[in-house]
């Protein structure tokens, strides 16, 4: 793991990618305020050593399309329905961030000036370069993508230098570490193993749309405070998934 410059010289912008059901922490549903504030504060220590950081934060503790088709909703209509959890989410974490003193945008695939800005490329890249968080919301703005390919999609328009996959492992198992007590963590993965193994790590289309763009994903544990800085600083455990 020495690739990691303890200086945080390797990555100077990276995407977080965090599900909704992290904001949730014990309840079952919705946002859990202290939980936010101390993902907030994640996020803040990795803006105060310079690093521009963009999100883009799942809806399933509001609405998850899948579930709504499943359930016999048409699935257009359910998958709009989980890009506006979206945006409630980005907007609580929003909240949270300017609360630290971090100037954050919420920018929208889908428009509603009233709260979010539109999706502008070189808008939001201006908006990086002033050392402004950037939270992606309402996933690519079409139905039939997850917010992991709108994460990915993101990151390479935004050159990213690698996305930060945060989950409640500390890295990419080969089964579930929560029920195997004899589960293995990889250190590293590639890209086609991830697919080949069904490993979780992402979607389908969200991996080959890494791998086809050369962008790096490393997974950790979002529950261990300090992860993210840590990483940033050549330290800590995590899976790099990379070509």
């Amino acid at each position: 793991m020495s690739e990691l410059n303890p200086q945080a010289g390797k990555y100077s912008r990276v995407l977080l990618k965090i599900s909704g059901e992290a904001l949730m922490g014990d309840q079952g549903y919705g946002l859990h305020p202290p939980t936010v504030s101390r993902i907030a504060n994640e996020v803040k220590s990795v803006h105060d050593m310079g690093v521009e950081i963009c999100m883009v934060i799942g809806g399933g503790n509001i609405f998850r399309g899948l579930q709504g088709s499943a359930q016999g909703m048409e699935r257009a209509t359910a998958d709009y329905m989980g890009m506006l959890a979206t945006v409630m989410n980005a907007l609580g974490m929003q909240a949270a961030l300017e609360q630290l003193g971090i100037h954050t945008r919420v920018i929208s695939a889908i428009r509603m000036d009233e709260v979010a800005e539109p999706y502008i490329r070189r808008r939001a890249v201006r908006h990086l370069e002033k050392k402004r968080v950037c939270i992606f919301a309402a996933g690519t703005g079409n139905p039939y993508f997850t917010t992991d390919t709108a994460a990915t999609l993101r990151a390479n328009e935004m050159n990213c230098e690698a996305i930060f996959k945060g989950t409640k492992v500390d890295g990419v198992y080969d089964k579930d570490p929560k029920k195997h007590d004899d589960a293995k963590r990889y250190d590293t993965v590639t890209y086609d193993e991830v697919l080949q193994k069904h490993l979780g790590v992402m979607d389908a289309s969200a991996i080959a749309l890494a791998r086809d763009n050369d962008l790096p994903i490393i997974v950790f544990s979002l529950d261990e405070p300090g992860g993210f800085r840590g990483i940033l600083a050549g330290q800590g455990t995590y899976t790099r998934v990379h070509g």
